[in-house]
């Protein structure tokens, strides 16, 4: 019984890797995948749900940067619905990282370093001053690649630089939330396993399935997850960490998430991106 369950997890291993081995080295066949499995999604598993911290959300899907084999799937929603409240309240929100104008219209204040849009302030986030404070602060798998990646020299502590600096662009009672992958970078896990991260309150989503579906755990599960882009593609274990002046985010009762409303509009300017994005590749 047990050989026949490993070689139907091995089989579905291999039926889910090939495609997208594939279209990781190949543009056409890329679009070719993106598009099937956009509609797969969307037809088949539009009213698939998860839950965090007891509230229920709409997974997420999107043609652009592949939300359905992605974090993203999990991050947009809960990110987006934090948003929203903070926006119907009239609140002031920075983003650091160009991440929610690919799905939505946005207009709050944009840090992103690389990233050249019109509004987006090309600054870095370590070293960048604003002369007003916020009452929402958010980031979505981009702080990770903070001192590490897209040609940034190698610098472990520029995260913790990073993070201090934008703690003190927080208004009185102001809220942070960052997420990121665990175990894409070795010295961030480190300080969360070591409890050492700079939040007061950390949650962590765990992915268990193939067809992208997500669970909340414990520290003590996540550390236990596998490692990045190895058993499934992309993140296996989503860090959330929250900074909050105020009491605990959810145990305040003043934040209320709701699952956001995807219109068609949205999804096809995410359409437009992704066609863009490929002729901007070849």
């Amino acid at each position: 019984m047990d050989n026949n369950k490993n070689k139907g997890k091995f089989f579905k291993y291999i039926i889910y890797w090939t495609p997208i081995k594939l279209a990781r080295s190949n543009y056409v066949f890329r679009i070719l995948v993106d598009v099937l499995a956009y509609i797969f999604y969307t037809l088949y598993r539009k009213n698939k749900t998860f839950y965090f911290q007891g509230t229920r959300f709409p997974y997420f899907y999107h043609p652009y940067n592949r939300t359905v084999a992605s974090e993203r799937i999990v991050e947009i929603p809960l990110a987006k619905s934090i948003l929203d409240y903070y926006k119907q309240q009239g609140k002031k929100i920075l983003e650091v990282g160009n991440v929610l104008a690919h799905y939505f219209p946005v207009n709050h204040d944009v840090l992103d370093k690389y990233e050249k849009a019109p509004g987006v302030i090309n600054e870095d986030v370590q070293d960048v001053k604003f002369q007003k404070k916020y009452d929402l602060i958010i980031s979505i798998s981009t702080m990770e690649h903070v001192g590490w990646t897209y040609g940034e020299k190698k610098d472990p502590g520029k995260f913790l630089r990073g993070i201090a600096n934008l703690k003190k662009h927080l208004a009185k009672n102001g809220t942070m939330m960052v997420t990121f992958p665990l175990f894409y970078r070795g010295d961030l896990s480190k300080l969360i396993i070591n409890r050492k991260m700079p939040f007061i309150h950390e949650y962590f989503m765990k992915r268990v399935s193939f067809l992208n579906e997500w669970g909340e755990v414990n520290l003590g599960k996540a550390i236990k997850g596998a490692a990045y882009d190895t058993y499934f593609a992309n993140a296996n274990i989503l860090y959330i960490g929250f900074y909050s002046r105020s009491k605990p985010i959810f145990a305040s009762g003043k934040l209320k998430l709701k699952s956001p409303k995807l219109n068609f509009l949205h999804r096809i300017q995410g359409s437009y991106r992704l066609v863009k994005a490929f002729f901007e590749d070849l």
